[in-house]
């Protein structure tokens, strides 16, 4: 018994690092392909072209600039903390990908031998989760900009940090919002809430703005990218940094930006829902497979916008970004979390 038990143990371990590493390998590579559609996006809505030199397309381009940042020179300026220069990307990396691990990417599969599901751990606090392992990243935008001992680097990395604590505010008090509606703080099932029924972008159409919002400034986008303000600070927090650890930081964005877009799906949009669509009746890998389909379709649309938006808006003035965060969405997130508990209690009489 003791044997099988352990057997059963290893199934489980494996099962789980090969879902690990598949998860890992696509957001990677994903979040290389942002990088294309980043700059076929600015293309079009500029009526310009866009790469188009390496490979088909372009699509090879993103390879080509990973390769260029991977044999670039390393370099670490003497005057720098070197543990901590190096300490900083690795933090921000691994807190970006950190957040993929209660994401419920789509229902389980099925091959004879006991459902497999496709999210790497099913906490009943994956909010909570999730909210934890975001506070963390602003440690590698801080760490980054003062281990490079540069002024711009270091006002880069302060900037960075204030707006990220900021805008979390908010963005925390929307999600608790949420919560009231949902009563419950694990991902899957706020997710098995809305399959088959309505969605929660109805139930809190401002807690979405208000989210949507903060994580525009959570990923230093457009018009939010204060830290990365080239006219004033010259490039930012990671202007001191070349080669694959420059690669980690802006990579980084990019994971942030991707798994924003499947938390608003997961959190307002029903995750891997199929609308007017009943999965229930269909082979178990069929369903899974077409809604993890439904999912990246609506992760893409977020994408898009992230970028539109970019591309079409100027960047704030920094007491700009500061005011809207404080006063403008704080207040704005505290009026709908009273309005939606009162009427949560309201209905629950």
């Amino acid at each position: 018994m003791t044997l099988l038990a352990l057997n059963l143990d290893w199934a489980y371990l494996l099962g789980k690092l090969i879902l690990i590493a598949i998860i890992i390998s696509v957001s990677l590579v994903i979040a290389m392909y942002e990088t294309y559609l980043e700059r076929k996006v600015a293309a079009w809505l500029q009526d310009r072209i866009g790469p188009n030199r390496a490979g088909p397309f372009g699509i090879f381009q993103p390879l080509a600039d990973g390769a260029k940042l991977f044999f670039k020179e390393e370099i670490i300026p003497n005057s720098s903390n070197k543990f901590l220069f190096i300490l900083g990307p690795c933090l921000a990396m691994m807190t970006a990908m950190m957040t993929c691990a209660v994401i419920p990417w789509s229902s389980s599969l099925d091959f004879g031998h006991g459902p497999i599901p496709l999210q790497i751990a099913d906490i009943n606090i994956g909010i909570l989760y999730i909210f934890g392992v975001v506070s963390l990243g602003v440690y590698g935008i801080m760490i980054g900009g003062w281990a490079s001992n540069n002024k711009f680097s270091l006002l880069a990395a302060m900037r960075g940090a204030s707006q990220v604590i900021s805008y979390e505010l908010a963005m925390g008090i929307a999600i608790i919002s949420l919560i009231f509606v949902t009563g419950s703080l694990s991902l899957k099932d706020i997710v098995g809430q809305q399959i088959g029924h309505t969605w929660n972008i109805v139930y809190q159409p401002l807690g979405f703005l208000i989210f949507f919002i903060c994580a525009l400034a959570e990923c230093n986008r457009a018009p939010f990218d204060l830290p990365e303000a080239e006219s004033e600070l010259n490039m930012g927090y990671h202007q001191e940094y070349s080669s694959m650890k420059l690669g980690f930081y802006l990579f980084s964005e990019y994971i942030n930006m991707f798994i924003s877009s499947v938390i608003m799906a997961t959190l307002f949009f029903g995750g891997y829902d199929i609308p007017f669509v009943n999965t229930a009746t269909m082979n178990p890998n069929l369903a899974a497979v077409l809604g993890l389909i439904a999912l990246m379709a609506k992760v893409v649309v977020f994408i898009f916008v992230f970028m539109w938006i970019r591309w079409s808006l100027p960047r704030f003035r920094y007491d700009q970004l500061m005011n809207l965060g404080w006063k403008g969405l704080l207040p704005l997130a505290l009026v709908n979390m009273v309005v939606t508990g009162g009427v949560v209690l309201w209905l629950h009489k």
